[in-house]
């Protein structure tokens, strides 16, 4: 089992996304990479933190290898914008990766430079993992307890669209 932390905007859409994928054993909302000694909701939307809504990220490397879990998060958000994910703006939605090993980071950087290699204007962070502050229990799971909120059906339906199309074999049936 691998674990990484990935912050593409909205945690609400990135779990989605990665409940979705195979070999993905658990995916928990969380908040990394401010400076405050704790972080909430209430705190991170403010700004004043410096933390990312991220997902923490179990897999196992049998059944989905690194390099798909980052070409799932780099497909399935825009990793150009900073600060910034559709009509999210703040800090808080930056575009990073926290990896959990030294040995995850040539990964990330390799599909990132691949992105700039085609021209991707990739601006996404990439840091290794600090202290992880899980969401509140109203974050977890949000979209499938939630499936009539309407940011959700605006935002993650879309994604799962892209996952289905680019991925479908890495795709829970």
């Amino acid at each position: 089992m691998q674990t990484i932390v990935l912050g593409g905007g909205c945690f609400w859409c990135t779990e989605s996304v990665f409940l979705s994928v195979k070999g993905v054993q658990s995916v928990v909302s969380g908040y990394m990479g401010g400076d405050a000694v704790s972080a909430n909701y209430e705190a991170v939307c403010s700004g004043t933190t410096g933390h990312v809504e991220v997902i923490k990220v179990e897999f196992d490397e049998s059944i989905v290898p690194l390099e798909v879990i980052l070409d799932v998060f780099f497909a399935t958000h825009d990793p150009t914008t900073m600060d910034r994910q559709g009509n999210d703006v703040g800090s808080q939605y930056r575009s990073v990766v926290f990896y959990t090993e030294d040995s995850q980071k040539p990964t990330v950087d390799r599909t990132i430079n691949k992105l700039r290699d085609m021209g991707v204007n990739v601006v996404t962070e990439v840091h290794p993992a600090v202290e992880f502050y899980q969401a509140e229990d109203s974050h977890q799971d949000f979209f499938n307890r939630n499936p009539g909120q309407a940011y959700c059906n605006f935002a993650i339906p879309p994604k799962l669209a892209k996952l289905r199309k680019e991925f479908s074999k890495y795709m829970v049936s």
